[in-house]
């Protein structure tokens, strides 16, 4: 009878020491296409340093996100740290997130941008801008390497609808391939 206790203890230790590594291993893969976001600053310097280098520019992909947003932390948890979608868009966007009521101001394009109180909460003037003064979170903005928007989609995006997305974009199909179609196929 203790033999037969030490086999089942043996195994039972076996089985959750290899439980463990396989989730260890699982959260190293996470890990490893875990996305590292820039602020607008560093973007606009990395897209900056590539033309000059004669590389060329990334597309910028921006989430448009407040402190508050239930919405946007799902979003970030679920759709932005599924290795995937971060390796993707680690490898063809510079990916800024943009807290639209930070208070610091941004200078862009000589221009500066500014907080602005409005009762209990404000709004940042580039969030406001990009937005087209539709502040609702979360909301995605994607623009070119010349800093002109190509789109920009409010609300939660989950993984199949936001990976589709930025293919279409990155991959420039929307040039020769309306939406619905593109759409329809990564659907399948």
């Amino acid at each position: 009878m203790l033999t037969f206790l030490g086999i089942i203890i043996g195994i039972s230790c076996t089985l959750l020491s290899s439980d463990n590594h396989s989730h260890q291993k699982e959260q190293n893969t996470k890990e490893s296409y875990s996305l590292q976001w820039y602020t607008w600053e560093a973007a606009m310097q990395a897209m900056e340093a590539d033309k000059r280098n004669g590389k060329k520019p990334k597309k910028i992909f921006i989430d448009i996100y407040t402190d508050w947003c239930g919405w946007c932390k799902k979003m970030e948890m679920e759709t932005f740290q599924q290795p995937q979608v971060a390796k993707y868009l680690a490898e063809h966007f510079y990916p800024v997130k943009l807290n639209a009521e930070q208070r610091a101001d941004i200078i862009f394009n000589q221009q500066t941008f500014k907080y602005i109180a409005q009762g209990n909460r404000g709004y940042h003037e580039l969030a406001a801008a990009l937005l087209d003064g539709k502040m609702s979170y979360p909301t995605v903005v994607f623009l070119n390497d010349k800093y002109e928007l190509m789109q920009r989609i409010p609300g939660y995006l989950d993984v199949p609808t936001f990976n589709c997305i930025i293919h279409y974009l990155a991959e420039e199909k929307y040039v020769n391939t309306p939406w619905a179609d593109y759409h329809a196929g990564c659907s399948k």
